[in-house]
């Protein structure tokens, strides 16, 4: 079997899936992704150092059926998808939700080319998040899944991607033009796993998304929820709760 058939296996679609070079399959790619790879930081609380070469992130994410963060998850996305004949960049990006000043970049996103423009995916996000790509075109509202978002242009940032929350717009993330490579992401992605000031080694992590929601692990607390909605919340949970949550509700294995 063939490491594309290996990949669409993990992601829940048939090994011998038709590629079409269409925003419709992207979507079923970026789609069917969330819903069988999990967001996680577990090697980091294990102090295993976060490969991020094509190969290291294949063996993990598809032979030992494990997740990641935004560096190795759309990392792999990029690498599979240019496995199938797309044209791919990426870009170094910044977080902006939740922030009061301008953060450093630290995110990870694809950039696909089809004929009618540039679509971004990214699957490296646990919270609210697009499933299906986004057309990189200032002003176009794009609804889905009950969530909005838009592209503007900014003079300094580039392009800014806003969602709606509540009624209101709020700034998501942004990147410029500028294409990024591989070993771009080294740097940031280690001082997530070891800088005393990141948020991603303190504590578990876990994220993924549900065909109404998504369920997530942050430190000892699990939760589901159906869109923004929380419809079930476990604090404190042991050990044993937390290896049968990743392994029935994340589809991930544990570190050994």
């Amino acid at each position: 079997m063939t490491k594309l058939e290996k990949f669409f296996m993990r992601i829940g679609m048939e090994p011998d899936t038709e590629i079409e070079f269409t925003t419709e399959f992207l979507g079923r790619v970026q789609t069917n992704s969330v819903l069988h790879i999990a967001y996680e930081n577990l090697d980091i609380l294990d102090h295993k150092p976060i490969i991020l070469t094509p190969d290291a992130m294949y063996e993990k994410i598809v032979l030992r059926g494990r997740g990641g963060y935004c560096f190795e998850l759309n990392g792999f996305l990029t690498a599979m998808l240019r496995v199938m004949g797309f044209t791919v960049t990426e870009r170094f990006a910044r977080y902006l939700r939740g922030e009061s000043e301008v953060p450093m970049r630290r995110h990870r996103v694809c950039v696909v080319t089809l004929e009618d423009g540039d679509y971004m995916l990214d699957i490296g996000v646990g919270q609210i998040a697009p499933r299906l790509p986004l057309k990189i075109e200032e002003g176009l509202i794009q609804e889905q899944n009950g969530e909005t978002y838009k592209f503007l242009r900014d003079a300094e940032h580039g392009w800014v991607l806003w969602d709606m929350y509540h009624g209101d717009w709020r700034e998501y993330i942004c990147f410029t033009d500028d294409k990024a490579i591989d070993v771009d992401f080294v740097q940031p992605s280690f001082f997530c796993e070891a800088h005393p000031d990141s948020v991603f080694n303190k504590e578990p992590m876990i994220a993924i998304k549900t065909e109404d929601g998504r369920r997530t692990i942050d430190g000892r607390v699990y939760k589901e929820f159906i869109g923004e909605k929380l419809v079930c919340i476990e604090e404190d949970i042991s050990d044993a709760r937390m290896a049968d949550l990743l392994e029935n509700a994340f589809k991930l294995t544990p570190n050994p």
